[in-house]
């Protein structure tokens, strides 16, 4: 009988796992000896909080990240197929949203594996459910166009679907280009069209506020070393 692929949620930062991570998703996590990680260090660093006197050396991780050649990946599912369940922890908050989880979990469902999410954070619908914007209808989509030009071509892209289709419209952007991503949004959108900026959710300089284009330009926030999810409505 093969093995179950859990999907083991992280926290977004927190060092407390009780303040984001159920107990029984703590402790099923902590049974696994068999797990797909983006970085080895950050999960040792996790499972260390959810039980200090776990045996960290008896446990075997495979290493998914951007670099990892995409025919390594079905081998990662051996243990799987050897009757041995096996989890996928993200960096922080759920796998396979905006994570390259995704990948194994598509090679697991062609396999005739059995795959169970477990609930935990995502910074994605936490910030979108205090947003105050349309939850029944939106789209995540991911990182924007590293290039300016084409950065304000999606941003217009975006704001323009999200005016005609009343579609909320969410993406992420790394910390360090997190300021010229929202200038360009405080420059090519329209003064009335509103912007979430949900920053270090979970933690304890949580900030989650919506306002117009207009209002931001008269305070803009520092967001250069925060993660950040950006959240467009417009108007």
């Amino acid at each position: 009988m093969k093995g179950t692929l859990y999907l083991v949620p992280n926290t977004l930062g927190n060092a407390d796992t009780n303040l984001t991570i159920p107990k029984n998703v703590a402790l099923l996590a902590l049974k696994l000896r068999h797990f797909i990680v983006e970085d080895v260090r950050t999960v040792r660093r996790y499972l260390k909080f959810l039980d200090k006197y776990i045996d960290i050396d008896s446990l075997k991780f495979y290493i998914l990240n951007k670099h990892t050649p995409i025919e390594e990946l079905s081998g990662f599912l051996q243990p799987l197929e050897d009757g041995f369940d096996m989890g996928i922890v993200s960096e922080a908050g759920c796998p396979a949203i905006a994570d390259p989880g995704a990948e194994i979990v598509k090679i697991a469902h062609e396999a005739g594996i059995k795959v169970v999410p477990l609930s935990g954070p995502s910074s994605i619908y936490l910030a979108l459910s205090a947003s105050g914007m349309n939850g029944q209808n939106f789209a995540f989509n991911g990182y924007l166009p590293v290039k300016k030009e084409d950065r304000i071509k999606a941003l217009k892209k975006f704001e323009n679907r999200s005016r005609i289709e009343n579609q909320t419209q969410i993406f992420i952007e790394t910390p360090y280009r997190n300021m010229a991503l929202l200038e360009d949004i405080l420059k090519c959108c329209h003064p009335l069209t509103r912007l979430c900026i949900a920053s270090n959710i979970t933690l304890p300089d949580e900030s989650i506020v919506t306002q117009t284009i207009r209002m931001w330009k008269e305070n803009l926030p520092e967001l250069s070393k925060k993660q950040v999810i950006f959240i467009l409505q417009g108007k």
